[in-house]
């Protein structure tokens, strides 16, 4: 891993406080992701962007909580698999749902399980998916918009899951008791 800084807001660079204080406005703290993030201010910036548009696209919570989590799972991020396990359960959303998507076990739900397997599939095929995979993405009620939102997602996810496996993020307290660790091969 890359030693880097876990920046505060007297250490940060001038452009990433902006979004570091409105971090501390909204969570209360700097979660560590952020504080890596902050040496690059263009890094934060974008993620903190995508996240609205993440949260503005057409997907429910719980839809939006099966994309982050199954590419969190798949790119084994040690970080943001417990922060968004903790989202996820502020959000209320079905545990069940939440340990499937933790453990790649099947989802309790048709629509779900094609949501994930349609995002495993634009991971795994790099924006090939296929016919069959997206034929069944819209028999489960998905149209084009949905597969373009998804697509915004995955992007906020690749930075962070990236950023996450480059640095070796330190898990904050908050997520500690969410920590988790990929399947066994």
């Amino acid at each position: 891993m890359t030693p880097t800084t876990l920046h505060t807001l007297d250490t940060a660079p001038q452009a990433a406080k902006p979004l570091l204080e409105e971090s501390i406005k909204t969570y209360g703290m700097i979660p560590n992701l952020y504080a890596v993030m902050a040496e690059s201010p263009s890094l934060l910036e974008g993620y903190f962007q995508l996240h609205r548009l993440a949260d503005a696209s057409g997907f429910s919570p719980e839809e939006r909580t099966v994309i982050w989590l199954t590419v969190n799972v798949a790119n084994q991020c040690h970080y943001c698999v417990p922060a968004h396990t903790m989202i996820a359960q502020g959000e209320k959303i079905d545990s069940a749902v939440i340990e499937a998507l933790r453990n790649e076990t099947p989802l309790p739900s048709d629509r779900l399980e094609a949501l994930r397997s349609f995002t495993l599939a634009v991971r795994e095929t790099h924006g090939h998916p296929g016919e069959t995979a997206i034929a069944r993405f819209h028999k489960a009620g998905f149209d084009n918009k949905a597969m373009m939102d998804l697509l915004v997602i995955y992007a906020q996810k690749v930075l962070s899951n990236f950023t996450n496996s480059l640095f070796d993020t330190p898990l904050d307290a908050p997520f500690q008791s969410f920590a988790w660790q990929p399947a066994a091969e």
